[in-house]
């Protein structure tokens, strides 16, 4: 969950690494470091807190120099410190690596390192990992490459690192198992990166290593890679990135996270573009269409997930068992890949992950194939880890997602799901022509809906004012909006801090009702199509509890708006598509309070966007 930026070349390291590593800080901001060589000799600067802590610290070195490595840290083996921050140097003083990943063994290893006169300074794995690699390469004479494949071999765990030899300051080694790695290749120069964000600007062709591969990357010549475990020489695949710097870039809004929101009238457009023509009455996707009889013979359907994306997932579950009527399980992928699950080939296992790296998914994934079972990825990234190792997939197209709190991601995997399942009823017949052309022709207009929805931003302002000190909050929805509701307090949760539950409307009775009185704001996802009766009966039992009432409702809406407190209209679409637009003031809201609460909305502590560790 950390992220790693390297640089070699004929350019000036510093301005790249620095540069790279703030693009980067999604995926970790409790420390960070770099080290530069120039000048024949190693400088590093390294500090707790973020980036621009960093080059505050940097102010005090000789920041000179073409080659340089760089690190932001979510921390995992000992405290965010300066000690405890990347890179770490072996006891020599040679070697420097940076390493985003968990060296699982890096006990035994350490003891074995003391008893042989290693000295630690920190509490980190990383540096048993550099000071391992420099005792292979001292006690069996061996080049760096050589000595880290020798290293990766004695290893359990994850990684993505980044290796330096001031011994030999023309190449940097770099590996990966289980985290991502991205190497720009350049006229004379190469870029590395946790993902290809930090060189976009500089190239567009890019090799992804996958699993178990290492690469010797040499100034001036062609780059070399190979697998760890046998030493097979790997002819790497060179793909031209999608990516351009606006999609990374602010744009004007103060977050990420606020563009991103607004952005999702045209990433929605942008996920079925090509694949859904309503007036033609066709929905193709190819991932689908070459292995329809998959889906179609699958005696069940398992979606694995986590977080947001098993909230996605939750939703795909009421959409495919009622247009498909495929039985559908939704699991996280966590609990998943422990609990020895019933798995079998006539399975259909349909993985999602914003970013593609997610471990868990990585790991359910595997253990889904080693039963026989069809595996086909949702995720945002093009060549991530998931797409690769599944049969078949589709991606969203949501474009780089910065913010830690997902939105656009969401929303974008329920449009790519929906159209999974109506493919899918369409080839079963299990929805009639007539209701499968008005869910397409509904589903070409939901961007406009979702911005339309989007005018609700100062109203949900206006309510993020009153609630902004609340201490906890209830979240309630039936139906296909249950999920939205578990949605709408994880994004407060996450962002502003303050707890917050969701449950099944239903189920306030058997429990939380207990904890409504007059302090506790009820957040309830009312739209008029689905259990809307149901829903308003909610809102009476709440409000004879003195229970202050959020409701979401569809416009004109007259029953709820008379029990309510506040109220956040949206436009009206169907019940099955309706998570697309009752998301999006639940998105609003929780970014306003954040906001006025002083929050950092885009990098929330303790989290990190890529969860590539367990």
């Amino acid at each position: 969950m950390c992220g790693i930026v390297g640089y070699i070349g004929y350019r000036e390291a510093y301005p790249i690494v620095i540069k790279g590593l703030k693009r980067l800080e999604y995926r970790g901001y409790d420390s960070a470091g770099v080290m530069l060589y120039g000048g024949s000799k190693m400088k590093l600067a390294k500090t707790k807190g973020k980036v621009s802590d960093l080059e505050e610290k940097s102010k005090s070195i000789d920041t000179s120099g073409t080659i340089g490595i760089g690190h932001t840290r979510w921390a995992t083996h000992g405290v965010p410190n300066d000690v405890n921050s990347h890179p770490h140097i072996s006891n020599s003083g040679d070697l420097s690596i940076i390493h985003n990943g968990i060296i699982e063994n890096y006990a035994p290893l350490k003891m074995e390192l003391v008893k042989r006169g290693y000295v630690f300074h920190s509490d980190t794995d990383t540096e048993v990992l550099v000071n391992l690699i420099e005792e292979i390469q001292i006690k069996e004479n061996l080049k760096l490459g050589k000595a880290v494949q020798v290293a990766l071999n004695q290893v359990v765990g994850a990684y993505a690192i980044a290796v330096f030899d001031k011994k030999n300051p023309d190449e940097i080694v770099v590996a990966r198992l289980g985290s991502p790695l991205a190497i720009g290749i350049g006229e004379g120069e190469y870029f590395i990166a946790s993902d290809a964000s930090p060189f976009i600007e500089y190239t567009s062709n890019a090799v992804y290593l996958e699993d178990g591969e290492i690469a010797i990357i040499r100034l001036h010549k062609p780059m070399k890679v190979r697998k760890i475990k046998d030493d097979t020489l790997v002819d790497p695949y060179i793909q031209e990135l999608q990516m351009n710097l606006e999609q990374i870039e602010k744009g004007g809004y103060d977050h990420f996270m606020l563009k991103e929101i607004f952005e999702q009238p045209s990433v929605i457009k942008d996920t079925y573009r090509g694949r859904l023509n309503a007036n033609q009455g066709i929905i193709k996707m190819s991932g689908v269409e070459d292995n329809l009889e998959k889906f179609l013979n699958a005696d069940r359907i398992i979606i694995i997930a986590c977080g947001t994306s098993w909230h996605a997932g939750l939703v795909a579950e009421y959409v495919f068992e009622e247009f498909t009527r495929i039985p559908v399980e939704v699991e996280y992928a966590s609990e998943f890949r422990y609990r020895n699950p019933i798995i079998n080939s006539k399975d259909v296992v349909i993985a999602i992950s914003q970013s593609g790296e997610t471990a868990d998914t990585m790991a359910a994934i595997k253990l889904a194939k080693e039963k026989g079972a069809f595996v086909f990825g949702v995720c945002n990234v093009v060549g991530s880890s998931i797409s690769r190792e599944s049969h078949a997939g589709a991606y969203t197209h949501a474009g780089p997602e910065i913010g830690v709190a997902s939105t656009k991601a969401f929303t974008t995997q329920i449009t790519v799901l929906t159209m999974i399942a109506l493919r899918l009823a369409k080839a079963k017949g299990t929805l009639s022509h007539t209701q499968f052309h008005k869910y397409l022709l509904e589903l070409e207009i939901i961007p406009e809906k979702v911005k339309e929805a989007l005018e609700t931003n100062d109203k949900a302002k206006e309510i993020a004012s009153v609630f902004k000190d609340s201490h906890n909050c209830l979240y309630l929805g039936r139906g296909y909006n249950f999920p939205v509701a578990l949605e709408g307090a994880l994004k407060l949760k996450e962002i502003s801090y303050i707890h917050a539950e969701g449950y099944p409307a239903a189920e306030m009775k058997h429990g939380p009702i207990a904890l409504i009185d007059e302090h506790m704001p009820v957040v309830i996802i009312a739209p008029k199509q689905g259990h809307y009766d149901k829903i308003v009966s909610n809102i009476q039992e709440i409000k004879s509890r003195s229970g202050i009432i959020v409701a979401i409702v569809t416009k004109g809406d007259i029953q709820v708006r008379e029990l309510a407190d506040y109220i956040i209209e949206i436009p009206e679409t169907s019940d099955a598509l309706s998570p697309l637009i009752t998301t999006i003031p639940l998105q609003l809201l929780s970014y306003h309070i954040a906001v006025m609460r002083k929050c950092n909305v885009d990098q929330p502590r303790n989290l990190a966007k890529s969860v590539t560790v367990e």
